[in-house]
């Protein structure tokens, strides 16, 4: 009977190796989740804090602005050491860094301690994670990658409204009431590292047979890699325009529905956390895993599908992001933010595999750390610019808002040059 116990151990084998794919997904989920949330407590916190500390909120935005800047300068040297050094460990110290900095912002009694704390801190810590994560998921989801990285994606959805409605709650009751989110979500935080420490494993980066005797990769040529990719150029501008909106939208559409619907809405002081984040993710969740499942369904006859569906989810949500600031309803503004979201999923579910398909799978990390570089020093502006356009209209936010949809415009009509002109020759090549 020993002829059977060969096949039993393969089996086995096989068994706890798809098992172990979607517990590194659990516990990267949960961190990922971390990360996105403890970035909405910032947002709706926006008033308590410039009371608590006071400044204004064109100073404020500059705590945001750093942050982004922070994470856009250190992601491309983060995503190269993921691709060098081991992948479990980057998420985990750098799970453990920016729960650190989160964690100490409950503290600070000045502006310049803010900076120091959210937006260096916490700036660099949350640069180790993206990289390291998706490259992972990517590898061990090779037959599934944008449903198994739409799955993921969902954690930001589920963080940023969960750790947003809990950061405009508390940041309703008291002027330092703020701080308690902070408190509680950079906690988690330092002991979810300790998991991740426990239980992720080392997963050896996938090398090509031709790659298997080169040398570990370095700075220039993961550069090139990226560079010589015209369609990954095009998704990593496409996705700054995304960020600059994103940023600009999350940190300040708490602040837009309090002074717009405040007046009619008595209950917004503590709920707009939660309204500004909740509709658009809500349409955001529906959208990624129907454009993921369209994308993995589709992509094999049509290999433009993944950046078909980013053009058109970032052009549909062009009139949305207009009607939910100009709209003096707030009923139509909560539809409206849905509609943006349900668009934006669409866009979220495929760009990360787009990019993939083009880039060598040796350089995935450090391709997913030069593209978020670009895409977070460019977005970054967003988070002082939108307040600043405000203060210079006068106090219209309505206005400011508004301009994010030309972003998007600019977005899709690079994706759509990378479509047509780009795309085959770098799937050939």
């Amino acid at each position: 009977m020993n002829w059977l116990k060969t096949p039993r151990i393969y089996l086995n084998a096989e068994y706890m190796k798809i098992e172990y794919k979607w517990n590194a997904l659990f516990l990267l989920w949960v961190a990922f989740f971390l990360q996105q949330g403890t970035r909405q407590l910032f947002g709706p916190s926006v008033g308590a804090i410039c009371s608590s500390l006071s400044i204004d909120k064109v100073s404020l935005g500059a705590v945001g602005t750093v942050f982004a800047m922070t994470y856009g300068i250190c992601v491309p040297f983060a995503g190269i050491t993921a691709d060098i050094l081991n992948r479990k460990w980057m998420v985990t110290v750098g799970v453990a860094v920016f729960c650190l900095g989160i964690f100490l912002s409950g503290f600070v009694s000045s502006l310049g301690l803010l900076i120091a704390t959210y937006g260096l801190l916490n700036g660099f810590g949350q640069t180790f994670y993206y990289p390291s994560a998706t490259s992972l998921v990517s590898q061990l989801h090779s037959s599934s990658r944008a449903t198994a990285i739409s799955i993921l994606q969902l954690a930001l959805y589920v963080g940023i409204v969960g750790c947003g409605t809990l950061a405009g709650f508390f940041a309703g009751r008291e002027n330092d009431g703020w701080r308690m989110p902070f408190w509680v979500m950079g906690g988690v935080g330092l002991l979810w590292a300790m998991v991740l420490a426990i239980f992720l494993r080392n997963t050896k980066p996938v090398q090509r047979e031709c790659d298997r005797m080169v040398k570990k990769p370095g700075v220039a040529e993961a550069v090139k890699a990226v560079v010589s990719k015209p369609t990954a150029i095009c998704v990593a501008v496409g996705l700054a325009m995304m960020i600059y909106v994103d940023i600009g939208f999350k940190n300040w559409m708490p602040d837009y529905l309090q002074s717009t619907f405040s007046a009619d809405n008595p209950f917004l002081s503590r709920w707009a956390g939660f309204h500004a984040v909740f509709w658009h993710y809500l349409g955001a969740a529906i959208g990624i895993m129907a454009g993921s499942r369209i994308g993995d369904r589709f992509v094999k006859n049509r290999p433009g599908i993944r950046l078909e569906l980013g053009i058109a989810g970032l052009l549909l949500s062009i009139p949305f992001i207009v009607l939910m600031s100009q709209t003096m309803s707030f009923f139509v503004c909560c539809a409206a933010m849905f509609s943006f979201g349900l668009f934006r999923g669409v866009y979220d579910s495929n760009f990360m595999a787009s990019f993939f398909d083009v880039v060598n799978p040796r350089f995935h990390a450090s391709g997913v750390g030069l593209m978020m570089c670009l895409a977070f020093l460019f977005g970054s502006l967003s988070s002082t610019v939108l307040p600043f356009i405000a203060r210079v209209l006068g106090g219209n936010m309505s206005m400011s808002m508004s301009s994010l949809g030309v972003f998007y415009l600019a977005g899709a009509a690079v994706i759509l040059w990378a479509r047509v002109k780009f795309l085959s020759h770098d799937l050939k090549s």
